[in-house]
């Protein structure tokens, strides 16, 4: 068996953690006023401390600051983009009746990613205290640019602010392309990038969704491919770049259902990312046929579920492996959770200690697997 040197590892993670009460305290406190921002920055590097020891603890090599800074899993991020403007939304009835309201955004004006983007800062933080282990940063993908701030956005449908959808997109893979650079810069070498748009493309609810506001959802396949080859295209040599693709995560609830079949060829066999990272914990995300067009990526199957507290059976997520090696090289093949554990600052419904059970199970399983 052929051990890993390079990211992703045989027993890897999606990133986020739930968040601990002095977190949530001291967020409330900064809210209200009643302590500094810089007050509220020392706790969190307090936490953040802790939750890096932990993913140590548990046997994981790359560790992840929890996305213990951020209220959502992409909001923080593209907020800082210049050229992004956030308002807020009803979402009555999404996540299945868990989500209420949330900030939507849209590209309102030339798009740029700033040298000073914060998340450079948060980066650093946590590689000072990485030790041997890997630090690895988790971002938005740029479909959650294109997707949710373009041809998604009303407001942006009813006053582009680009001549057409190219010019859109070459400024957003533009952006992408600098914030790869600007991370490698700051000393990373395992970038996650998350990009549940994908998700809409093979939904058959938001297909027709798509298709209603003028779109077609398999040209649309081809756009969000075409993205992410380029703007990871200047990839360094040295720097694992992975994507991370879900149905959605809030609360334990879900947004798309649906495999990755509509998707596969063109994301599988032409996005030269290190490994996907792909939802596999229940039905509702088909089987694994569409791994048929891998190449020669790693695939991170998500076989364990961030929703819920038990833990799977180690023989059922054996023989899940075995099943998806008839697709996939179980070289190739690693092991995670489907999903981080606290996609917005709510979390989802388990407790801390079952969190860093199910972190355990991945890395037992691992082992016992691959023998690494």
């Amino acid at each position: 068996m052929n051990t890993i040197t390079k990211a992703p590892f045989r027993s890897d993670h999606v990133g986020s953690f739930l968040r601990p009460q002095a977190l949530k305290d001291a967020r409330a406190q900064y809210q209200k006023g009643d302590i500094t921002k810089k007050e509220l920055r020392s706790i969190e590097d307090i936490e953040i401390a802790r939750i890096v020891e932990k993913q140590k603890e548990v046997g994981l090599r790359a560790v992840t600051d929890g996305e213990f800074r951020r209220r959502w899993w992409h909001l923080d991020f593209i907020r800082a983009i210049e050229g992004i403007r956030v308002y807020e939304i009803d979402l009555t009835g999404a996540f299945n009746g868990a989500m209420k309201k949330a900030e939507a955004y849209t590209v309102d004006s030339k798009l740029n990613f700033p040298k000073d983007h914060p998340f450079l800062e948060d980066f650093a933080y946590l590689k000072s205290i990485a030790g041997d282990h890997v630090a690895k940063i988790t971002i938005p993908g740029p479909n959650m640019i294109f997707y949710s701030g373009v041809v998604g956005s009303e407001p942006y449908l009813s006053n582009p602010t680009y001549p057409s959808l190219d010019e859109v997109a070459k400024d957003i893979i533009k952006v992408y392309q600098d914030a790869i650079q600007a991370f490698y810069e700051a000393g990373c070498r395992y970038l996650q990038l998350d990009d549940t748009s994908w998700g809409a493309l093979f939904s058959d609810v938001f297909r027709d969704k798509i298709k209603a506001q003028g779109f077609d959802p398999d040209e649309l396949v081809k756009k969000f491919a075409d993205i992410t080859v380029e703007a990871v295209a200047n990839k360094p040599e040295n720097m694992a770049i992975t994507i991370h693709i879900c149905r959605g995560n809030f609360k334990s609830s879900w947004l798309y259902q649906g495999g990755y079949g509509p998707i596969a060829k063109e994301l599988f066999s032409r996005v030269n990312v290190d490994a996907f990272f792909l939802e596999y914990d229940n039905e509702r995300s088909g089987d694994f046929a569409p791994l048929r067009f891998i190449k020669d990526q790693h695939v991170v199957l998500g076989l364990i579920t961030s929703k819920t507290p038990e833990l799977e059976d180690a023989d059922e997520i054996k023989r899940r492996i075995e099943e998806a090696t008839q697709y996939v090289n179980i070289n190739q093949l690693c092991l995670s959770p489907q999903c981080g554990f606290a996609s917005t600052e709510e979390g989802n419904i388990l407790t801390e200690e079952e969190q860093w059970n199910k972190l355990r199970h991945v890395v037992q399983i691992a082992k016992e697997v691959w023998g690494e």
